[in-house]
């Protein structure tokens, strides 16, 4: 199972860090509660975007998820990356929310509002794979920006070992059999427009630009690492 994607949330965490939040507790599939306040990422999203965003949009990714698994799994026990890895043969409702779910929840946990730095390990995979970490970045800022519509970007590491940029549509991402990039996630950026549209407008390039001072690093070194 993908780190952090547990089916449960602790009441004292969501108490002790996120007074102001209001995770899901029914079904399989949950929110976890964030490590942080949604007024805590200033430097790249402002506190309405981050409580409309965790509060109604991802809120009904995992409600609707939840309706789909029961309704299409039933009573079996799969886990979201065995749906993922399968989700030619669910329905749009499934591809949609399951993919919806997960994207997010690995997104709020790619977030920190303490800025940090790749670790050394990583910072050397990274040079390896694309030259430095600035043409990482830019790479992986040109693969957001040009994301038409709504969508992701995405860092992966493929079977082999080495480290891919890419984007997907809406919800989809690269567990599923349909993506064109394939590979395990070990970072995400949220394009659709209700990410950063309040503070940003049209802007996304700006948005996209921000969003490298609240990369929590510690947690894709951890995803780095454990696939």
């Amino acid at each position: 199972m993908a780190v952090g994607l547990a089916t449960t949330v602790l009441p004292s965490i969501a108490s002790t860090f996120n007074k102001n939040v209001e995770p899901s507790t029914e079904g399989k599939f949950q929110q976890q509660a964030l490590l942080y306040k949604f007024d805590a990422l200033q430097q790249a999203i402002d506190t309405q975007t981050m409580e409309i965003h965790f509060n109604k949009h991802a809120a009904t990714y995992c409600k609707n998820l939840n309706e789909a698994y029961l309704a299409e799994v039933g009573s079996n026990n799969k886990t979201i990356e065995a749906i993922l890895h399968q989700i030619s043969i669910y329905s749009a409702k499934m591809r949609n929310n399951a993919g919806g779910h997960f994207n997010h929840e690995m997104f709020w946990q790619s977030l920190t509002p303490n800025t940090s730095n790749p670790s050394e390990n990583l910072t050397i995979k990274i040079v390896a794979d694309f030259g430095s970490v600035e043409a990482f970045k830019a790479q992986f800022a040109d693969a957001a920006k040009s994301r038409f519509g709504s969508g992701w970007a995405w860092l992966v590491k493929s079977k082999d070992g080495k480290l891919l940029i890419g984007s997907t549509p809406n919800q989809d991402n690269p567990l599923m059999n349909i993506s064109e990039l394939k590979g395990t996630p070990i970072l995400c950026l949220d394009v659709w427009e209700h990410a950063y549209y309040l503070r940003y407008q049209n802007k996304r390039a700006d948005y996209i630009a921000n969003f490298w001072q609240i990369v929590d690093w510690n947690y894709v070194e951890k995803r780095y690492s454990e696939k």
